[in-house]
């Protein structure tokens, strides 16, 4: 494009550009962020705006359309939604005073990861950037949350770990390199319904990081950081600090803790796991109600909340840490009145973590340094009902307790308790804090008052009756007499204005009050704003100490959730060790329990260990409550290493270094896996990663090929992870195959267990009870006439089921072709193609509507004869 045929602000325009290439620019014009060209042609279409155009010099009409100034953040979060970066390119100079076009800079870069404002946030969970940077197999990890000032820094070694370990922070945006692009985007996408973005090799090959680090996170060398033995993790944050480097466009002190941890340091936790035990999120409408974080979520605070949330990310792995959370937890569930005084202060404070965050970007608000203000004012009163505790961890937050009572003192006297939203509208600095301020708001409340004064007072001085005091644009304010008075007027008048039947003058005393009253309006606007940014300067210097009572608030708030939830629910303490054995009596299911109001939950023991109940066959029908029973344990055993009370009588944990789930599954027609391929990428992950302390949950393997080949697949798993040389983990084994109940027998460890039915005639009821001993019957049709099915298809399935008992249909699991013999009792051409369907079914593989189907097409059939 010729630029020099293009108008000055459009080729301004097109300079900032191509500096941002991947962004959507909003470019400031007066009250309005304008967008141009394909910009505006991509914006009109996602906001759903009027696209028009504007004339720019060229031959046609540039594509154009605008969004006000003051609602831009509603435009951001839409397009930030749908993956969009935006920069913001703001006037940076006065309009009034430039010379030439106005100078416009772009100050901020906001992405799906680095959002801070509020309305763009969910103020309950963390905003993660994630950068990925992998070589030779091992990934270095920098996960970030600007709006908290959160950064956490890991290495794991394979692809596998990497995913769990992304699945652990659920970022809203990745930046990878192309080693971990290519192992890793695919599964990205389809796991978390992001597109990662690759990087250039270029971007993470900067010599200048180790040096940038160390100045970013205020510490002489990597060894400092625990760096020293992480080089992937080095790339990863050095990219990560560049990046918001470039995303921010100021000054990032306020990140100033980068927290490294072992990815051993906490439980492992992958994908299918999360996904599976429903811990963060419901599986079928994927939201908080219906998980375990649903169930635990008592936080009176947004900090609370996003740091309950981090605990049940992150269960511990070391017993001592743990026992310091239950014990805190103890202590408040036993002391009803601490907890409601606690929660009382509580709910009063606000989000100070991300309050801290836009003090230190400059984005802060007046209404963010109230509520600032109103949170600090709370914290001698939890001082005072911590004082009362005695166990470590709640001990722990109370020492050195700082009240930060000089910077409640400043915000107390500097910020107006009823100050607007927005810096903009005024009346933010509160009167007495500012001299001069003071005296332009008397200026323009009592501007009025004053010229009449001096009107009344000129009038007195002259003798001049009808002397009086006017104002034009031209002269300012002026005195204005008569011309039969004008030999009356004094000699420290001074003439302004001739007209035909008066005269103006103006006097010391009324330019004085003139420059008071015109333009204290914008002078105030003006002042408000440099107090205002003095205000914010102090208040960020003490960002440390504000981190650290943001912290205890947060801490307090999950310990306080955990206790009433444990007391609302009649959860249990549970007793942590290294032994490797889960007993558990009277457990339940956390979230069925709550979510099934109208009936009494059936609770079941468990015992694992690592020797004589190593592996538990549990067997029964469908619908009876295994895999509710398999996920309690894990569940229980997951809430009991993230420091929580737990849903039994009595519960003692073992730790537990990872946990594993392969749970049923649909076909993952995106990936074009079918679902026992995608049930043996599973079964493989489990194999290749469990050792003998994870617990491992499998319902029904093999069910998705044929009978014969699932048997042998599941024997052989159950053989695999029994073995204590390959894994030997504690495993709880759900399955429709009878045959594998044999090995408790031939196996040591293996224990055979099955969900009670009380059968009365052709009726059943499950009884939801955990009993020794494998299951007699699959009760295949009796669970098709509860689900129902037609009674019709059920006295045809019944009607098969004898003939076959009675080897009146003869169903063979080889390849070999049987002949239809005509003792079948069918008729001889209906009855050989149902015996030659029968004979070729897995009912197995069938899903419930499958096999209604199937059923329903069969009596059809049979009914012919």
């Amino acid at each position: 494009m010729p630029k020099e045929q293009i108008t000055p602000m459009m080729a301004q325009y097109l300079k900032t550009k191509e500096e941002y290439p991947d962004s959507i620019l909003f470019y400031r014009l007066g009250d309005f962020y304008e967008m141009f060209f394909d910009d505006a042609i991509k914006a009109s279409r996602e906001l759903e705006i009027t696209l028009t155009g504007k004339d720019c010099g060229l031959a046609e009409r540039a594509p154009m359309c605008g969004i006000p100034y003051h609602s831009a953040s509603v435009y951001i979060a839409k397009l930030i939604a749908k993956g969009y970066k935006v920069a913001i390119c703001e006037q940076v100079e006065d309009p009034k005073t430039a010379k030439g076009i106005v100078k416009r800079e772009v100050i901020r870069i906001v992405t799906p990861g680095t959002v801070i404002d509020d309305e763009l946030l969910d103020e309950r969970t963390n905003n993660y950037l994630a950068v990925i940077y992998a070589k030779n197999g091992i990934y270095g990890f920098a996960v970030s949350d600007i709006s908290t000032g959160e950064v956490y820094t890991t290495e794991v070694s394979g692809a596998d770990e990497a995913l769990s370990e992304t699945a652990r922070y659920e970022p809203k945006e990745i930046l990878t390199n192309s080693e971990a692009a290519k192992k890793l985007l695919k599964q990205i996408e389809l796991r978390f319904h992001i597109e990662a973005d690759e990087c250039t090799d270029e971007f993470f090959e900067n010599t200048s990081f180790e040096e940038k680090i160390m100045t970013q996170f205020g510490k002489g060398s990597l060894v400092e950081l625990g760096l020293d033995t992480k080089p992937c993790a080095v790339k990863a944050v050095g990219a990560m600090v560049s990046y918001l480097e470039h995303t921010q466009k100021t000054s990032l002190t306020y990140l100033n803790t980068l927290n490294t941890y072992n990815a051993n340091q906490y439980m492992e936790l992958d994908v299918n796991t999360r996904r599976n035990l429903e811990i963060t999120e419901s599986m079928r409408d994927k939201i908080k109600k219906g998980s375990l974080l649903w169930v635990l979520d008592r936080t009176k605070t947004s900090m609370g909340a996003r740091l309950l949330k981090q605990w049940v990310e992150k269960p511990l792995i070391n017993p001592i840490e743990i026992n310091k959370r239950l014990c805190a937890v103890g202590e408040l569930n036993d002391d009803m009145m601490l907890r409601d005084e606690i929660a009382e202060v509580l709910s009063g404070t606000y989000d100070i973590s991300r309050i801290i965050s836009r003090v230190s970007l400059g984005t802060v608000t007046p209404r963010d340094l109230i509520a600032l203000k109103a949170t600090l004012l709370h914290l001698p009163e939890l001082e005072y009902a911590l004082s009362r505790v005695k166990f470590p961890m709640l001990c722990d937050l109370r020492k050195n307790f700082d009240l930060l009572e000089d910077v409640k003192e400043l915000l107390e006297r500097a910020i107006s308790d009823d100050a607007p939203a927005l810096l903009r509208d005024g009346k933010v600095i509160k009167e007495g804090f500012n001299e001069e301020i003071d005296k332009l708001r008397t200026a323009m409340r009592d501007g009025k008052k004053w010229l009449a004064d001096i009107e009344a007072e000129e009038r007195e001085k002259t003798g001049i009756s009808k002397l009086k005091v006017g104002y034009n644009k031209v002269f300012g304010y002026y005195i204005e007499v008569t011309k039969s008075n004008i030999k009356e007027v004094p000699d420290y008048y001074i003439r302004r204005q001739t007209l035909a039947n008066c005269e103006r003058y103006i006097t010391p005393k009324l330019k004085e009050l003139e420059n008071e009253i015109l333009g204290a309006s914008e002078k105030i606007a003006s002042l408000e704003a440099y107090v205002f940014e003095d205000v914010r300067k102090r208040v960020n210097e003490q960002t440390e100490r504000l981190k650290r009572a943001a912290e205890i608030i947060a801490v307090t708030d999950v310990l306080l959730s955990l206790a009433e939830t444990a007391a609302k629910n009649n959860f249990t303490m549970p007793e942590i060790s290294d032994s490797g054995k889960i007993e558990i009596k009277d457990g339940r299911h956390p979230v069925v329990e709550k979510m099934a109001k109208d009936s009494m939950f059936v609770p079941n023991d468990t015992l694992l260990n690592k020797d004589e109940d190593r592996m538990l066959i549990i067997t029964g029908p469908n619908m009876a409550g295994k895999s509710t029973y398999m996920r309690q344990v894990a569940l229980i055993t997951l809430m009991a290493q993230i420091g929580s009370f737990v849903p039994a009588s009595s519960a003692k944990i073992g730790i537990v270094d990872k946990i594993f789930t392969r749970v049923g599954a649909s076909d993952d027609i995106s990936s074009g896996q079918s679902t026992f391929m995608l049930e043996m990428n599973e079964v493989s992950h489990i194999l290749k990663n469990a050792t003998a302390n994870s617990l491992i949950i499998l319902d029904e393997i093999g069910r998705g090929t044929s009978t014969f080949d699932g048997l042998s697949i599941a024997w052989s798993v159950v053989e695999y992870i029994h073995n204590k040389k390959k894994i030997g983990a504690k495993t709880l084994f759900a399955t429709h195959y009878h045959e594998l109940t044999d090995l408790e027998g031939e196996l040591d460890g293996v224990k055979n267990y099955r969900i009670a039915v009380k059968k009365r005639g052709d009726d059943i009821t499950f009884l939801r009870k955990i009993v020794r001993g494998g299951a007699d019957d699959s009760y295949g049709i009796e669970v098709a006439a509860l689900a129902g099915v037609p009674k019709e298809v059920i006295n045809g399935a019944k009607h098969i089921l004898k003939k076959i008992e009675n080897d009146e249909i003869v169903i063979e699991h080889t390849s070999k072709t049987v002949e239809p013999t005509a003792q079948m009792g069918f008729g001889d051409g209906i009855a050989s193609e149902i015996t030659d369907e029968l004979k070729m079914m897995d009912v197995t593989t069938f899903t419930p509507i499958e096999a209604m189907n199937k059923l329903f097409e069969l009596s059809k059939k049979a009914k012919e004869i």
